[in-house]
């Protein structure tokens, strides 16, 4: 679906990344200043958050698994991430049917082949949620806009890194009123988004697994910019309001 695609996408993307989703309580990690996973998780926050204010550009093939609220079946697709400083993105679905999404700023156009139809509209209109993207292009500063939490268990991803979990504060912006908590895995060493969990009000639940990522390769500009096709109709897309 189109637009459950635009909710839980750009819930742009935060932010890299399988298919992690956080059940039960979770301690906050400001609660136990001496408490070895509040630490721990305070530390990874911290990592992640320079990785991303380091990187200029970023490409990455993904795989998204998403559960839609009523829905038994889970809906599954894949395709490449490309991110440039400041503010563009490219969102290329390749399967199960072809879809690209640019954003530039808070310009949105999302191309469907499959209809002949471009739909345009502005990023804060169109997503549900806009934290994903600004985790992945290190514009939203974690600790201002979520309280960062270590899982009860101390859940932890590849090479012992601890999973974060991402409460967003009352106090947050707009983009992130509709996610419930984001559930983070870090790559060991590099603490590039591995694996991201978007749990939102409405019970829908993403996960994207990020793979193949190639930090400041120097994409160029051309590649986010997108010209409608001979014979495409350009249609307006309704906005989305918080569920």
């Amino acid at each position: 679906m189109i637009f459950s695609r635009l909710g839980l996408v750009p819930t742009a993307v935060l932010m890299l990344s399988g298919g992690i989703c956080l059940s039960g309580d979770t301690m906050a990690a400001d609660d136990r200043p001496d408490d070895k996973a509040g630490r721990e998780v305070r530390e990874v926050v911290k990592k992640i958050q320079a990785r991303y204010e380091q990187t200029k550009d970023l490409q990455a093939e993904f795989r998204q698994v998403t559960k839609i609220e009523g829905f038994a079946t889970l809906l599954t697709s894949s395709g490449n991430l490309m991110i440039k400083k400041p503010g563009k993105l490219r969102w290329d679905y390749r399967e199960p049917d072809v879809q690209e999404i640019y954003v530039n700023g808070n310009d949105l156009m999302m191309y469907v082949p499959q209809h002949k139809q471009v739909l345009v509209g502005k990023l804060t209109q169109m997503a549900a949620s806009q934290a994903p993207l600004q985790l992945l292009q290190g514009a939203a500063k974690l600790e201002e806009h979520f309280e960062a939490q270590a899982t009860l268990g101390g859940e932890r991803g590849e090479g012992g890194v601890p999973l974060v979990t991402l409460i967003p504060r009352e106090s947050g912006p707009e983009s992130v009123k509709t996610v419930v908590r984001i559930v983070v895995e870090a790559q060991p060493k590099t603490y590039f988004i591995k694996t991201l969990s978007i749990h939102e009000v409405s019970g829908n639940v993403a996960t994207f697994q990020f793979s193949n990522l190639q930090p400041n390769t120097g994409l160029k500009a051309a590649l986010f910019e997108f010209a409608v096709p001979a014979g495409v109709e350009v249609v307006k897309a309704p906005a989305l309001g918080p569920p």
